[in-house]
């Protein structure tokens, strides 16, 4: 349930702006359905071209390749892949019992075609109407949509993994306990070091008051056991040449709006640990709204951009949606090759000063450079700000770096594209140049 099983914490954001006004654009038409606008319509054109992609079904993909290897880890699981982007708030955030004030329904973090349809920002938008179908077991791959500060592993757009095994009664109990066994057995085989502080109970991740604790031992035990070996199958032949020190994962308590207990999983790699994954055991209330009540069981979520730059070895996220034959030839359908950079091109930085408009969030400044310059900006950096003592109005500057994957860029071009950016911001955001 590759969701956002990790928030951001800030303040939410009005959803009244002060931004410069525009005439009505038409309602969104995608495929053959049409979307009325209203206040909370701010999905751009930038981002609605990037559905069709959906990068997960492309085999020969680094982000199809790891969904492959995924999937054939959970063989026996049903697969599904291609669910539809646009969903409902409810679907989105209430079926999962997010509270009205997350910031995650705020404008600024999620992209919205009206007030009752929007862009999923987590997998986990399909889990109640999957757990409701009567799936118990499932990997579910799709696109999701976030807005977000731009730099070389940021992008609006990028794909999770949701995973769910849930049971009935006694019996599902004891396969699950059965099936613990076995892979324990096998974990116990493996070049793999697991610290797990969470298998104490705590206060702060308890068990649900509806399960049974033996019964949600079992459950935890087969989502550890199950994830250590997914974790292992991944990274486990990552070790340098010649080494033979064991892979490291560790396990954190967590909190998750829809699991609990809750948890996150990292990976020593690098030096670094690297968190994978979010998962728990899921909410009572979830599976009550899905229809399942006398069924429990486990989710997790996992993106899978952040583990195929690391296992494909490639340093900024926009490659991924690179069209160049000089990226995508590398990759073949199965095999986990790194890429092998076929040009370095030059960085090229522009500042832009300005006093902020009331309402003013740094997301929608990244948003409206995103939607002129595209992938040929690679970070947007605040390097400096003051409010005036006499005014109080407040003074921001960015550092735009552009640098295009493919090309070298001109000072000039750069330069237009400059221009393009603040008169776009100005207009957009009403903010006054410095």
């Amino acid at each position: 349930m590759s969701a956002r099983w990790k928030q951001p914490i800030r303040l939410l954001t009005t959803q009244v702006r002060s931004y410069a006004t525009k005439p009505a654009p038409p309602p969104f038409k995608i495929g053959d359905q049409v979307y009325e606008r209203d206040s909370w319509s701010n999905a751009t054109p930038t981002i609605l071209d990037k559905l069709p992609r959906q990068l997960h079904l492309d085999p020969s993909h680094p982000i199809g390749i790891l969904r492959t290897l995924i999937e054939a880890h959970f063989d026996n699981y049903e697969h599904l892949n291609s669910l539809s982007p646009i969903v409902t708030v409810a679907q989105n955030f209430d079926d999962l019992g997010f509270p009205a004030d997350h910031p995650g329904r705020s404008l600024t973090d999620s992209y919205y075609l009206n007030a009752t349809h929007m862009l999923r920002t987590h997998t986990s938008a399909h889990e109640v109407e999957s757990f409701r179908r009567g799936l118990e077991r499932f990997l579910l791959t799709a696109d999701v949509y976030r807005r977000d500060e731009i730099d070389r592993s940021h992008y609006p757009v990028f794909h999770q993994m949701e995973g769910a095994n849930i049971v009935k009664g006694a019996e599902g109990i004891a396969r699950l306990r059965a099936e613990n066994v076995v892979m324990a057995r096998d974990l116990a085989k493996a070049n793999i070091v697991i610290s797990d502080p969470t298998v104490e109970v705590t206060t702060t991740n308890p068990i649900q008051d509806e399960h049974d604790p033996e019964d949600a031992r079992v459950i935890s035990e087969h989502l550890k056991n199950s994830l250590n070996s997914l974790v292992l199958r991944l990274f486990g032949g990552l070790r340098k040449e010649g080494s033979d020190e064991p892979l490291q994962v560790r396990w954190i308590e967590a909190t998750f709006p829809w699991t609990c207990p809750s948890y996150e999983v990292e990976v020593l790699y690098d030096g670094k640990w690297l968190e994978i994954l979010g998962c728990g055991v899921v909410r009572q209330d979830t599976l009550n709204r899905s229809g399942v009540p006398d069924k429990m069981g486990w989710a997790f979520g996992l993106g899978l951009e952040r583990i195929a730059m690391v296992l494909f070895s490639v340093p900024d996220i926009r490659l991924f949606w690179s069209r160049d034959p000089r990226f995508l030839s590398q990759f073949s359908l199965g095999s986990i090759t790194p890429f092998k950079p076929y040009s370095r091109h030059p960085p090229c930085y522009k500042d832009f000063s300005f006093w902020t408009a009331p309402g003013f969030h740094e997301n929608d400044f990244c948003e409206a450079v995103r939607d002129v310059a595209g992938d040929l900006v690679e970070g947007v950096e605040l390097i400096d700000e003051f409010v005036h003592s006499k005014t109080q109005r407040r003074s921001v500057c960015y550092r735009l770096n552009y640098r295009s994957m493919d090309r070298s860029l001109s000072n000039e071009e750069v330069n237009e594209i400059q221009v393009k950016v603040v008169e776009e911001v100005v207009d957009r955001m009403g903010v006054e140049v410095r």
